[in-house]
């Protein structure tokens, strides 16, 4: 697949997704740009502002399998990952494939299960594999991982470690409506269930697109500006956990991602200044941030950014 071609079908796929959340073209731009680069999304919202719809809409958008799964308190690595059972007719054991073998899987709500069931996600999201009973499966081509979680300060939620976090490309929040989408929302409500949406792309297209973002080019300059605001997170008075190599990565990936969706087969400052926040907030962690929240990463991400050198 060419840039042009790649080009027009994420652009598709971003209007697709306007479609399920009015109101929020950044969200949607950003959410594109997650499943491009490769990596996975974590939606991070107080309940009912449209993080499960946004993951939906992702899912329903790639004609590709796909798989939600809701997280609870009782649930098992198993119930995620599959199980091996004794086949009496075939005597001999066989493994039972979980939800986790699709190219799309919502994990809702994700913060609601136990640290161990949570950790059966992490060598899917790394290496896009699982291993049970010393065997080793690979996991289908595309592999997206949708998550969604509540705020940590609601009850009955688990934290997610630092190691699950930095397997996200990107933390995106949704953020309230305006008072005029808010508005139609209401109208959309009182009238018939919308029709789902249609896939605009498939599973193929989007394995081929995440190559044509290989080809945006990025000049040395930009490289550095990366490796900069990377630098500064590792140094700065009030972070005490700076952002990881794996985090260069994504905001490099995510940033040529976002110059795909953007028509652009080159990479500008505002590209990567634009998914700075979302590919590094959830990576650090503020002195104040225990206190405080994730916000306060935000905030010490926005001073770097500020006074940061941009290149002309």
């Amino acid at each position: 697949m060419d840039f042009n071609e790649a080009s027009k079908k994420s652009i598709q796929i971003v209007e697709n997704l306007k479609l399920a959340l009015k109101g929020k073209d950044e969200v949607c731009a950003l959410s594109t740009a997650a499943l491009l680069s490769g990596g996975h999304l974590l939606i991070e919202d107080v309940p009912g502002v449209g993080k499960t719809t946004l993951a939906h809409g992702i899912a329903l958008s790639i004609d590709a399998s796909f798989k939600r799964i809701q997280f609870t308190s009782d649930l098992l690595p198993s119930d995620v990952i599959g199980v091996t059972i004794y086949n009496q007719k075939k005597g001999e054991f066989e493994f039972r494939h979980g939800p986790i073998f699709s190219n799309v899987v919502l994990a809702d709500e994700i913060n609601r299960a136990t640290p161990k069931t949570q950790s059966a996600l992490l060598e899917a999201m790394n290496e896009k594999q699982v291993s049970v009973e010393n065997l080793t499966y690979e996991l289908p081509s595309p592999f997206f991982i949708v998550a969604t979680q509540n705020p940590l300060e609601f009850a009955g939620t688990f934290p997610l470690p630092e190691s699950q976090l930095d397997r996200f490309s990107m933390r995106l929040k949704i953020g309230y409506p305006t008072s005029e989408v808010e508005k139609e929302i209401l109208s959309s409500a009182s009238t018939s269930k919308a029709s789902p949406l249609k896939a605009v792309v498939s599973g193929d297209d989007i394995a081929k697109m995440q190559e044509a973002i290989s080809t945006v080019h990025v000049e040395e300059d930009l490289s550095n500006l990366i490796v900069e605001i990377i630098e500064a997170t590792r140094h700065h008075d009030e972070i005490s956990i700076g952002a990881s190599p794996r985090g260069s990565i994504y905001l490099y990936r995510s940033a040529q991602a976002l110059a795909l969706i953007r028509e652009r087969d080159f990479l500008t400052p505002d590209d990567i200044l634009d998914v700075a926040i979302p590919v590094l907030s959830h990576r650090i962690s503020s002195t104040l941030s225990a206190q405080t929240g994730r916000g306060q990463n935000e905030e010490v991400l926005r001073d770097i950014l500020t006074k940061t050198k941009i290149p002309v």
